[in-house]
């Protein structure tokens, strides 16, 4: 693959990842209660976080080269996300935060947010194209990827209500 294909598809999935912002930001919008935060958030951000990935393998998959490659674009769309989100967060949510709450938010909620688009990169294949077209069951062989960053997600939210406390949110 050329040097301007790379490019092209780092641009593209960093471009998902600070779009997948907007489905956060529905959510948060819709926010009334922890149900939301340890269910929903997790579920709508990790699907949201490597939708420049989605676009990739519907428009040009010939750009991912292989599932670690795959799986490497949709951790940077995890990246460009949380360093939306730690914007926003430490800007208009916690605008007195605290020192340690920004070291928090960019070492574990960075580290998060990647490693969980990381997972589910694995599943951003033809199989799941194959799924989205119906022809065969909605995340065969794929479901994995997509659950298991979802129950990771949910339980650092939970870790981190239960510790907010102390950081200063």
């Amino acid at each position: 693959m050329s040097p301007k294909w790379r490019v092209f598809a780092f641009l593209i999935a960093a471009g998902g990842g600070v779009l997948g912002v907007l489905g956060a930001i529905i959510q948060e919008l819709s926010q009334g209660s922890l149900l939301i935060a340890f269910v929903a958030a997790p579920m709508i951000e990790e699907v949201m976080k490597p939708s420049g990935v989605y676009l990739l393998l519907a428009r040009w998959p010939k750009v991912l080269t292989s599932r670690i490659y795959t799986a490497l674009l949709a951790a940077l769309g995890g990246l460009c996300f949380a360093l939306v989100e730690n914007i926003i967060y430490l800007q208009f949510y916690f605008p007195e935060h605290t020192q340690t709450l920004v070291v928090f938010r960019y070492s574990a909620c960075l580290t998060i947010h990647m490693v969980c688009s990381f997972i589910l990169g694995f599943g951003i294949n033809q199989k799941l194209l194959a799924s989205v077209r119906g022809e065969v069951p909605l995340l065969k062989g794929n479901k994995k990827f997509f659950i298991i960053p979802m129950i990771i997600h949910s339980l650092f939210n939970i870790m981190a209500v239960l510790v907010g406390s102390r950081l200063g949110a």
